[in-house]
């Protein structure tokens, strides 16, 4: 996370947005776990995303609880072309744009048909207790604004969303920053924090005000 732990908390409190649980989609390694403890969630609170199956059982080995596979877009049963990466966290159903320039020490080392789900429907099918989990965490490489097209339903119940944000195509076709804010601005949500690496790429925090 670009924009530190301490800064989100103390945004969320600020603009009066407790946090009961977590969706976090593009769960890699799990590294923002010790995070949400300190917004003080117990791991049982978080529900985690990943395409990477080897990334998803490396992660149950290590106990950690709901964590699942999936690719996740805004259409459901869309066979695609997932692009792995030699670092693994770059991986994305989009092919790389600037990334290559920006991040030459990065490449993909294989391509692999998956099928895409919607949120909706992946939350539906594994029951996830969507009604519970408010503060959304995506880094999805370039696909963060598919994933919230595909979520017309358990969107409502998101009231802080933290997203990897692109100004330029760090990856082919990706959503841009200017996008993300003309899709969610009507949705009640304002993005209050942003956080840019200089590469194309960084990190939003976005939060619908409960008042």
């Amino acid at each position: 996370m670009l924009i530190e732990g301490p800064v989100v908390k103390r945004l969320l409190e600020s603009h009066g947005v407790p946090i009961h649980g977590v969706f976090h989609i593009g769960a890699y390694e799990c590294e923002e776990l010790p995070f949400y403890h300190s917004l003080g969630l117990a791991s049982e609170k978080v529900y985690w995303i990943d395409a990477l199956p080897n990334k998803v059982e490396e992660n149950v080995r290590k106990g950690i609880p709901n964590v699942f596979q999936s690719v996740i877009s805004d259409k459901d049963g869309e066979i695609v072309s997932f692009n792995i990466t030699n670092n693994g966290q770059s991986s994305s159903i989009l092919e790389m744009g600037s990334h290559l320039h920006h991040h030459p020490h990065v490449w993909n080392i294989s391509s692999v048909p998956m099928v895409t789900t919607t949120i909706d429907s992946f939350v539906t099918k594994h029951k996830i207790p969507i009604e519970t989990l408010d503060f959304w965490n995506f880094d999805i490489q370039g696909v963060e604004l598919k994933a919230l097209k595909g979520a017309s339903a358990a969107l409502q119940h998101a009231k802080a969303l933290y997203l990897e944000v692109n100004t330029e195509e760090v990856y082919k076709g990706c959503g841009l920053l200017h996008e993300l804010d003309e899709f969610l601005t009507p949705l009640g949500f304002r993005r209050i924090e942003t956080k840019m690496t200089g590469a194309g790429w960084g990190d939003a925090l976005y939060i619908r005000p409960t008042v």
